[in-house]
């Protein structure tokens, strides 16, 4: 089905609008329009070649919240008018051990990515979520839960699930202190829900204009990291720190800060590797981690846990013709703090 989208031709050029080819319903897909896509620091790494895997062309997106349209004659879960979400994932195996514990993103085989990944079904590779609509299998669909503004939902199928998988995996809770590194699209949402989680939250932050916002999100403490004396008083006595910045930085500086046992979970993904000095690890026996996304089960928890406790991302909505500018003002950190695009904008041309 010829669908209207926008894409990237190569790793210089701008996204620009194209058509691309979505397959008919399986009996087991689901049809959906999509009303709203996220824009995510990861849609700029894979446009421009940052990782060095892109496929061309190359339609970002893996924060969508759309409307069913049409299903096979085997879905179960979903009917026409549904309001439903699709996130980083669109297959996997299915069969291996993580698969089937629920951590689809850990397939062992490689899970299917919504945007450059292979596509089972053309031959070709995965188109994402600027586009006016996608076709996927039902077990890959999420329910958004009503209660949800479902723009402001949208960045919660990768911002929300990247920060609320470590925080829950590593039991954040009530008696423990922890850090969130940078306030952008993911460690806004880290904040609030390591406050929900009951926490004692600390932002770290190199800008002074971002306090007043930290707290306001949910931050007990902000922290500016240039401010050595500032970071010393703070070593040794985290449990854990969400390290969401995707830009290059001393990871060591955190490290310091951890206590005996305690964690520096990665969720940000900078281009270059961290230098990682090993007595910042060996002495008092601190981890350094990492965490990708989360599987469908665990997804579908957030959005359930979110619109229970009223949590959804702070957005700015654009038009998709804008697109390009927001990718150049993502890299100033001039958002507060996700776009969303308003997919109407591509029907109006």
């Amino acid at each position: 089905m010829p669908t209207k989208a926008y894409a990237a031709s190569a790793a210089t050029s701008p996204l620009a609008p194209a058509t691309i080819e979505r397959r008919a319903p399986t009996p087991n897909d689901v049809a959906i329009e999509i009303l709203y896509c996220g824009v995510c620091h990861s849609d700029i790494h894979q446009a421009r070649n940052e990782w060095h895997n892109t496929l061309y062309p190359c339609v970002p997106g893996h924060e969508i919240i759309g409307r069913v349209t049409r299903v096979g004659s085997s879905v179960t879960r979903f009917k026409a008018g549904d309001l439903v979400g699709v996130g980083c994932l669109v297959d996997s195996c299915r069969t291996c051990a993580h698969c089937e514990q629920g951590l689809e993103q850990f397939c062992t085989t490689m899970p299917v990515f919504t945007y450059n990944g292979p596509d089972k079904h053309s031959g070709g590779h995965t188109f994402g979520g600027y586009s006016e609509a996608v076709v996927v299998h039902q077990d890959f669909v999420l329910r958004v839960p009503a209660g949800l503004d479902p723009a402001a939902a949208a960045p919660l199928l990768c911002a929300g699930i990247t920060t609320y998988s470590p925080l829950r995996h590593w039991k954040v809770g009530p008696g423990q202190k922890v850090g969130v590194v940078g306030l952008g699209g993911l460690g806004h949402m880290g904040v609030k829900f390591a406050r929900a989680f009951g926490a004692h939250v600390v932002l770290f932050t190199t800008s002074a204009g971002k306090v007043e916002d930290g707290k306001r999100l949910g931050a007990h403490e902000v922290v500016i990291s240039k401010d050595a004396d500032a970071m010393a008083a703070h070593a040794g006595s985290f449990d854990f720190i969400l390290d969401t910045v995707s830009a290059d930085h001393d990871i060591n500086a955190y490290m310091a800060l951890l206590k005996l046992d305690g964690t520096v979970c990665l969720v940000g993904a900078p281009e270059n590797p961290l230098a990682v000095a090993a007595f910042s690890v060996i002495f008092p026996r601190k981890h350094l981690a990492g965490s990708l996304i989360g599987g469908l089960p665990e997804t579908q928890e957030m959005l359930d846990y979110c619109a229970e406790h009223g949590i959804a991302c702070d957005i700015e909505m654009i038009d998709i013709k804008d697109i390009n500018t927001a990718y150049d003002r993502i890299l100033r950190s001039d958002v507060k703090y996700r776009f969303v695009i308003d997919m109407a904008s591509l029907k109006r041309g």
